[in-house]
């Protein structure tokens, strides 16, 4: 099978690209798929994940002026297609665009939307709320659903996820475990040190963390707290930590490939994000037997985290509640312990070779 899939980049280090790694390259590997994947202004890939060497990695050029970038991008997508003739196109894209994009090219070959955030996610990039920009956002939310009914198939990681998208026929495929062969080894030894992954946005929450925080530091000041993700400098996010005097227990970290070494060390793994698509992090964590405290946001920390099990679920935006549970959790080892090894167990249910395979059928299902 000849399977194109359509995104905007590659070489970041979000979730998104992680997990198109491991999917296409599983695809390849096993099931002798010709993976393309086409991105934006990346005619030199250099992936921050690796791909497998059987998936081909093409690029076309947008211009920045927004009709310019339009025309440019339909006109570069329709060279691929015509190239490559897939047997199905799957959309990663979770921008306007991508929602559009049946409506852009035709419904000829078999379109799938993989959504990988929350509807939410387009909305509140910074906060405002004004009466205008709840009129726009009604519009567009309605433009969205629109065009989500376009595709083929329309898939969500999660069954929050399907609240989002009313009217709209929606499968539930949750992401694959980059980690999985990390389940098996033994729980190493962990430093007295809080974990956060994600790049740095207002909707990762990380203002909410460092509320949280004060008063964790407060009782425990020996604890750090290692936040890695892609650099905000219109956040000042580093401003933030030294006007509340964190600066001795808070760093913010850049991203890094083996990101695997510091959910060893970690003892608790935090998510204090406004909203998620999945939560991939949070897997990755459980695999190196790492309990989560997350907010309980739309959508996905609900359907990873058992609640009082493996980790713990905090009402959304409740700051305190979430630094009385780290504290809790680093006052008591032998419940950090217990809460690790079944979050290794539990997360079993997202190895590639649990995930990959209904992808698998879907994709055949649409050439029937």
């Amino acid at each position: 099978m000849k399977l194109l899939y359509i995104t905007n980049g590659i070489n970041g280090a979000g979730g998104l690209e992680r997990v198109l790694s491991i999917k296409a390259s599983y695809l390849a590997e096993h099931y002798g798929y010709e993976v393309t994947i086409v991105t934006l202004n990346e005619e030199h890939p250099n992936s921050f994940y690796t791909f497998s060497s059987k998936v081909r990695l093409k690029s076309i050029t947008v211009n920045r002026n927004p009709l310019a970038y339009i025309l440019s991008y339909i006109k570069g997508i329709q060279k691929i297609i015509k190239e490559e003739i897939p047997d199905v196109i799957s959309v990663c894209d979770d921008g306007l665009k991508g929602l559009l994009f049946p409506i852009l090219f035709g419904e000829k070959i078999p379109v799938i939307y993989e959504r990988h955030a929350a509807m939410h996610l387009n909305f509140i990039s910074n906060g405002e709320d004004s009466i205008i920009q709840r009129i726009k956002n009604y519009y567009m939310k309605n433009l969205m659903v629109w065009g989500a009914k376009k595709f083929a198939s329309f898939v969500v990681l999660t069954r929050g996820n399907i609240n989002d998208w009313p009217g709209v026929k929606c499968s539930v495929i949750p992401n694959s475990n980059p980690y999985s062969h990390a389940i098996e080894n033994e729980i190493k030894p962990k430093s007295k040190l809080v974990l956060a992954v994600g790049s740095q946005s207002y909707n990762k929450g990380y203002d909410r963390l460092f509320l949280s925080w004060k008063m964790v530091t407060a009782k425990h000041p020996e604890w750090k707290l290692k936040i890695y993700g892609k650099e905000n400098l219109a956040l000042n996010l580093q401003d933030e930590i030294d006007k509340l005097r964190l600066q001795h227990t808070v760093y913010l970290e850049k991203p890094v490939n083996a990101i695997g070494k510091q959910y060893e060390k970690a003892a608790i793994y935090v998510m204090p994000s406004r909203s998620e698509g999945f939560g991939m992090v949070l897997i990755e964590a459980m695999s190196f037997g790492v309990p989560c405290i997350s907010f309980d946001c739309p959508y996905g920390p609900a359907d990873i985290i058992k609640n009082g099990e493996d980790g713990f679920l905090i009402e959304n935006g409740n700051s305190i509640g979430f630094a009385e549970t780290v504290i809790e959790l680093i006052e008591n080892e032998e419940m950090r312990k217990g809460m690790g090894s079944k979050a290794k167990k539990n997360v079993k249910r997202y190895a590639p070779d649990k995930i990959v395979p209904i992808w698998d059928e879907l994709f055949k299902s649409l050439l029937v």
